[in-house]
C-alpha cells in the first residue's frame, strides 16, 4: 500500500485501441492499473488528513491493513479496491476538509480492516462499533450482533451459516457481487432519484437477478466472447437500483468497476453491461490523459438524449454507443433477432455527432487522435452492412430528429453541424 504510484504513458497503439472501443489486453490492464492508483492515492489523502491519522483508531485500522496485506496482499487489495471503497473514501476526503456539515466517517476504516484481515485468515482482535444494529464488512456482508455496544471481531467472528451474518450475494460465473448492503455502494443522499439503489433484496429478488444476470453473459459469450471476459475482468460489482428508477444503468467515477443497473431482461441486461463498461473504460483514460479542454457547457446535440450535452457528456456517449453498435452487429450475424435494426440505429446517432465532436477546436492532440481512431472504428462496420437499405433509413431517421432539435434549441443548431 505504500509502493510508489506507477507515472502512467499511454502509447499511441494503446490509445488507438481503447478508442476503437473493442477489447484489449493492454487497454484492459491500463485501466485496472489506473483505477488502483488513483484508490491507493486517494486512501494516502484520507490517512494524511484524518486528525489524529498517525495516532490513535485510525492508526490501529491502518495498521491491521498492513498486517493483513502482510499475509494477502491479494485480499486487501480486493478490499481496498472494491467499488464502494472509493465512494467511502471520496466523501470521507470531502468532509474532512469541510468547515461545516457531518463528520467524515472514520470508523469504516476499521470495517475495511477487519474485513481485510478475516479475508487474509489472520490472528486479531478488533473493537468497532455497529451502527443501528449492524456492522458492514466490505466484500463480505453485514454483521447483525446480538447485543448493543462495541463489537469486538476476531478470526472467528465471520460465519456465513450463522443467522446472525447477511452475506453479500455473488453472481453466477463469476466473482461479481449484487451489492444490495454496503452504504456506500452509491454516492449519499443528493443522488438524483434515478440512480438510488434497492434496498436489501429477498432471495427471490437474487434468484431473479442471478437468472437474468447468467443470461445475459450466456448472450455475451454467444455474440462477442471477448466482450463478456471484458466485462467480467472490469466489473466488480453490480448495485441493483430502486424499482422507481427510470434509468437502464449508470456508472459512477466514485465507485469504479461498478455498474448501477435495474432489473431487466437479459438481452437488454447485456446491452446495458456493454455500454456502461466503456463508460468507465473511458474515465480511467481520462484520469490519465487530457482528451479535451472544454468546460461543462451543455449546447451538444446528442441524438440518445433530448438535453444538450457538454463535450465530456457527449464523447463519453459516443463511446459507449460505439461499442453497442459492435455489440448489434455481431448480434445480428449470429442471427439475433431485432439485431440489425438497433445495430443500425445506433450506428446511425454514432456517425450523425462523430464528424462534429472530431472537429471540435478544444480536443487535445490526444484528443483528436481518439476521437479519429473512434470514427475509423465506425466506418470499419460497412464490411458487414445490414440488409436491403435499413442503415440509410436508419441514417434518414437521425438526420430528422436533428433537424427537430436544432428547431427546438435553434441558439444551439450551429454545434450540430462540422
Amino acid at each position: 500500500m505504500t509502493a510508489a504510484l506507477t507515472a502512467f504513458t499511454v502509447p499511441t497503439r494503446t490509445l488507438r485501441a481503447l478508442a476503437t472501443t473493442e477489447p484489449c489486453a493492454e487497454g484492459t490492464r491500463l485501466v485496472r492499473d489506473v483505477r488502483r492508483s488513483k484508490r491507493l492515492v486517494l486512501l494516502r489523502a484520507v490517512l494524511d488528513a484524518a486528525p489524529g491519522g498517525r495516532s490513535g483508531a485510525t492508526a490501529d485500522h491502518w495498521a491491521l491493513l498492513e498486517e493483513a496485506e502482510r499475509h494477502d496482499p491479494g485480499a486487501v487489495r480486493d478490499v481496498l479496491h472494491y467499488p464502494a471503497t472509493g465512494v467511502w473514501a471520496e466523501e470521507t476526503l470531502r468532509r474532512l476538509h469541510a468547515p461545516y456539515g457531518p463528520p467524515a466517517d472514520l470508523a469504516h476504516l476499521g470495517a475495511l480492516a477487519a474485513a481485510a484481515a478475516l479475508r487474509a485468515g489472520i490472528s486479531f482482535t478488533h473493537t468497532l462499533r455497529p451502527l443501528h444494529g449492524r456492522l458492514v464488512l466490505p466484500t463480505l456482508g453485514v454483521l447483525r450482533p446480538g447485543r448493543p455496544g462495541p463489537l469486538a471481531l476476531t478470526e472467528r467472528s465471520w460465519d456465513p451459516d450463522d443467522p446472525a451474518t447477511l452475506p453479500l450475494h455473488t453472481l453466477p460465473g463469476g466473482r461479481t457481487a449484487l451489492d444490495d448492503l454496503d452504504p456506500y455502494r452509491a454516492p449519499g443522499p443528493a443522488r438524483p432519484a434515478p440512480l438510488r439503489p434497492a434496498r436489501r433484496l429477498t432471495p427471490k429478488g437474487h434468484k431473479r437477478w442471478d437468472t437474468q444476470w447468467s443470461g445475459a453473459l450466456t448472450l455475451l459469450r454467444r455474440y462477442d466472447t471477448v466482450r463478456a471476459e471484458e466485462t467480467l475482468q472490469l466489473l466488480r460489482s453490480v448495485v441493483p437500483l430502486g424499482g422507481a428508477s427510470r434509468s437502464h444503468g449508470a456508472t459512477l467515477p466514485a465507485a469504479a468497476g461498478s455498474v448501477l443497473a435495474r432489473t431487466q431482461a437479459p438481452p437488454a441486461l447485456a446491452a446495458t453491461l456493454v455500454h456502461e463498461v466503456q463508460h468507465g473504460k473511458l474515465t480511467a483514460l481520462s484520469d490519465v490523459l487530457t482528451l479535451h479542454t472544454a468546460d461543462r457547457t451543455a449546447r451538444h446535440w446528442a441524438p440518445w438524449r433530448s438535453d444538450p450535452r457538454p463535450l465530456e457528456g457527449l464523447l463519453h456517449g459516443t463511446y459507449a454507443h460505439l461499442a453497442l453498435a459492435g455489440y448489434w452487429q455481431r448480434a445480428a450475424l449470429y442471427g439475433a433477432r431485432g439485431a440489425w435494426a438497433q445495430h443500425a440505429r445506433i450506428r446511425a446517432q454514432v456517425a450523425a455527432v462523430l464528424p462534429a465532436l472530431h472537429a471540435d477546436e478544444r480536443l487535445t492532440p490526444a484528443g483528436r487522435e481518439f476521437t479519429d481512431s473512434m470514427a475509423a472504428a465506425e466506418r470499419a462496420m460497412d464490411e458487414l452492412p445490414p440488409p436491403g437499405d435499413q442503415h440509410a433509413a436508419a441514417r434518414r431517421a437521425v438526420d430528422r430528429e436533428r433537424r427537430a432539435w436544432c428547431e427546438k434549441h435553434p441558439e444551439l443548431a450551429p454545434f450540430t453541424q462540422v
